[in-house]
């Protein structure tokens, strides 16, 4: 996790711009790395016989970031709706490599 400045310490719109840019880069080096943790599950649920989806754990990992959000505080409605999103992306993603036609 990168060092992160108090954001009351930014003068100003640049000094802000230029954090808000720096976390944009770790969420997307964060989100790459679970992408490959999502393509690594589907080689283990190949193995195993599941399916890409898999609703028990579809809703542990809402309520996980929920549970997340409001501890780092932020809005967990937000957090659930964007992980839900997220989900349904990877979840596709272990469906093609499944070779599942219809991502369920």
């Amino acid at each position: 996790m990168m060092d992160r400045p108090d954001p009351a310490s930014l003068p100003d719109m640049d000094a802000l711009r230029a954090a808000i840019d720096a976390v944009d880069r770790e969420l997307a080096g964060t989100l790459a790395y679970r992408s490959a943790l999502i393509d690594r599950a589907a080689q283990i649920k190949a193995d195993a016989g599941l399916p890409a989806r898999i609703p028990d754990r579809v809703e542990q990992v809402a309520a996980n970031a929920r549970r997340n959000a409001v501890a780092a505080g932020f809005d967990p409605d937000l957090a659930e709706a964007l992980w839900r999103v997220m989900m349904e992306h990877f979840i596709a993603q272990e469906a093609r490599a499944l070779g599942e036609t219809d991502g369920c």
